[in-house]
């Protein structure tokens, strides 16, 4: 899967694009294959989005564990990096 298919956005439409497709298919191994392409694409948006929420959610809780301070290590990595440009 390239990169613009990870996008959520562009799961969504090419779900909304091979439902209106398979609307209009009659042959039963082409309907077959599309519903299977379809279920991918939902299981990998479900899994995008469930990886975003789990993401915002540590961001979240890092905050309220560190509230405005940074920790102590980030602050010296962030001196070590800023004095080898």
């Amino acid at each position: 899967m390239d990169q613009s298919e990870g996008d959520p956005r562009e799961l969504e439409r090419k779900i909304d694009q091979a439902c209106r497709i398979a609307s209009t298919i009659t042959d039963q191994t082409t309907l077959e294959r599309l519903r299977a392409w379809v279920e991918e694409l939902k299981q990998s948006l479900r899994q995008r989005l469930a990886a975003r929420r789990a993401k915002e959610d540590i961001k979240a809780r890092a905050r309220e564990l560190w509230g405005t301070k940074r920790p102590a290590c980030r602050s010296r990595l962030g001196i070590l990096a800023s004095s080898r440009g």
